[in-house]
């Protein structure tokens, strides 16, 4: 008890910064809710905007059990939302998705693993990925999809992994360039974790992909980066 008392007093100020910005995204997604928006937009205001909670982190130098007590809480509050209607916004009562509680998990999952061995950048590839990547490719293969292929019963489009790729490849030259400058190493590592997250989301199902990209990406980030130098 000492130790969490201890940290939220050190840390008060940088957690109110990741709490207001929750509640902006979750303002925005009621926002778009209200103005007539259909459930999918609101719901990828919300995926998008609140895995942006890992850059902060990383921004504001947050601590890794700080990260890990928060996802397992909204884990928690994740599991409860599938059997009651607390998160409207984001899951339906009942929906055959998993993505939600693996969205809290994959975070804590990445700031327990990347925090501790100096890297944190590599964690916010994963979850950038995710966010956007993945967020992206849902929209626009349901607005302008009309190339579709079918993976296990998972009806996709060419168009929804095509953004899904390049996305991939901006968020991991955005964030590691930042961090090591720009590099034909860094373009070639940002192509191959490109297609491993596009693959990965490609074959996921119920949600997963939610924690296989973040945490597949993540991955293939760190060993391309060490094999290319």
């Amino acid at each position: 008890m000492a130790q969490w008392e201890t940290g939220l007093a050190a840390y008060g100020g940088s957690v109110g910064m990741v709490l207001a910005w929750l509640t902006v995204v979750g303002s925005a997604s009621e926002g778009a809710r209200r103005l007539g928006y259909g459930p999918e937009i609101t719901r990828k205001i919300v995926h998008i905007g609140a895995g942006h909670v890992i850059l902060l982190a990383w921004w504001l130098a947050l601590p890794a059990w700080m990260g890990i007590a928060a996802s397992i809480v909204f884990a928690g509050v994740a599991l409860v939302s599938y059997r009651l209607p607390i998160l409207p916004g984001i899951n339906s009562v009942g929906r055959r998705s998993w993505g939600t509680f693996f969205y809290a998990v994959s975070i804590g999952v990445l700031m327990g693993w990347c925090w501790p061995q100096g890297y944190p950048y590599f964690g916010v590839v994963g979850i950038l990925i995710m966010c956007w990547g993945d967020g992206l490719a849902a929209l626009v293969g349901q607005r302008w999809g009309r190339h579709g292929y079918e993976v296990w019963g998972e009806k996709k489009s060419w168009e929804g992994s095509f953004t899904m790729a390049v996305v991939s490849a901006l968020v991991v030259v955005a964030v590691l360039g930042s961090v090591q400058g720009l590099s034909w190493s860094l373009v070639l590592t940002a192509g191959g974790v490109a297609i491993a997250a596009t693959l990965l989301e490609a074959v996921s199902k119920y949600g997963i992909d939610n924690l296989t990209v973040p945490i597949g990406a993540t991955a293939m980030a760190i060993v391309l980066t060490r094999l290319l130098g």
